[in-house]
């Protein structure tokens, strides 16, 4: 039951950092909005536990997930700004 609810969790957190932070180069699609908000609940929780915000059995919770979420799609349009990582929404080479 815990994981379902880190995956309802992350969804929902997902979707509140792309509505917050919108770009032309958000992951989308269910899965990655799903993992987007499950790394950044992760993220949220150890910076979190590092600080002392959060005790060591202790996760964040929906708006830490968010601003976690928030972080990494920072980080993402970094990286896609600079060309570190291509950009998902344009595609390259098509195989046939």
């Amino acid at each position: 039951m815990y994981i379902i609810w880190v995956i309802v969790i992350g969804f929902v957190a997902g979707i509140i950092a792309r509505l917050l932070a919108p770009g032309p180069n958000n992951p989308t699609g269910f899965i990655l909005t799903t993992v987007l908000g499950i790394v950044g609940a992760f993220l949220a929780t150890f910076i979190g536990q590092a600080v002392g915000w959060y005790r060591p059995d202790q996760g964040a919770g929906l708006i830490g997930a968010t601003i976690g979420a928030i972080i990494v799609l920072f980080v993402w349009h970094r990286l896609v700004v600079n060309r570190t990582i291509s950009d998902p929404g344009v595609t390259g080479r098509r195989w046939l």
